[in-house]
């Protein structure tokens, strides 16, 4: 779940549980006071979001497979748990008629992180852990990939997630820190201007209505955090990409999460 500020930075690893495999999954991954169905905190609210964006997006490729004469090929799905807390679903379609492959997958997991690695992503808040021992955190996103079998059809992608850390074991005067992060872009193996031209209309049309300074911010990140340094060049055609996002206040940022998902 954690990925570099820049396409330059590495971030220390964090240490993941093995998962389990379940039969079928829960109705949310969340504990405590936080799995009631009426919780109106960020974690539920984005738990419930993704999941019916992983509901709505399946369900749509599916539509595109059954209209296209080519058989009722669906999603198959896994969902696991992991021992540290939480767990995630995986769908996946294969061998379409319109799509080679698809994934949708969420994910929303709890566990501990090293100190390092809470001051890699958070080195504004990080003077009150320099000593710290693993930092507690929860992550949850959203994740997909679509190969069209059509070469004239680009390749789609986006990630979507929201990161929370409590106080760190043996320091709890610290204080909880949350980001965002995420991007969508296009591929395509042939250029087709006005596919193109759409698609960044729809991101500028999305971020503009939070803040204008969004989509030139975030198209610059996408470019510079797909360059591909041996070739020279950059993968795909852009997007938009953001990491570590926390200048807005909490619900704006939600809430634009919420918009660009609904894309």
């Amino acid at each position: 779940a954690l990925k570099s500020r820049s396409h330059t930075a590495r971030r220390p690893q964090v240490d993941m549980e093995r998962e389990t495999p379940e039969a079928a999954p829960p109705p949310t991954f969340l504990r405590g006071e936080e799995a009631s169905s009426g919780s109106s905190s960020a974690r539920a609210r984005f738990e419930r979001l993704i999941r019916r964006v992983q509901a709505e997006v399946c369900a749509a490729l599916e539509a595109v497979e059954e209209g296209s004469g080519g058989g009722g090929v669906v999603f198959r799905e896994d969902a696991w748990t992991r021992p540290g807390g939480g767990g995630g679903i995986s769908r996946v379609l294969q061998g379409g008629h319109v799509f080679e492959k698809a994934a949708v997958n969420v994910s929303v997991v709890y566990g501990v992180m090293p100190p390092d690695a809470y001051r890699a992503a958070r080195p504004d808040a990080a003077a009150g852990v320099e000593k710290a021992g693993p930092v507690p955190f929860f992550a949850a996103g959203v994740s997909s990939v679509i190969h069209p079998n059509n070469p004239f059809a680009p390749t789609l992608h986006f990630n979507y997630r929201y990161f929370e850390t409590e106080a760190p074991q043996d320091a709890p005067g610290a204080p909880r820190q949350w980001w965002f992060g995420g991007g969508t872009d296009l591929t395509p193996s042939y250029i087709i201007e006005e596919d193109i031209k759409h698609f960044h209309s729809v991101q500028k049309q999305a971020c503009d209505k939070f803040d204008p300074t969004f989509y030139p911010r975030f198209k610059k990140w996408c470019d510079d955090y797909f360059h591909i340094k041996h070739r020279g060049e950059r993968r795909g055609v852009g997007g938009i990409f953001f990491d570590d996002l926390n200048d807005h206040d909490q619900e704006t940022l939600l809430d634009f999460a919420t918009g660009i998902k609904k894309l």
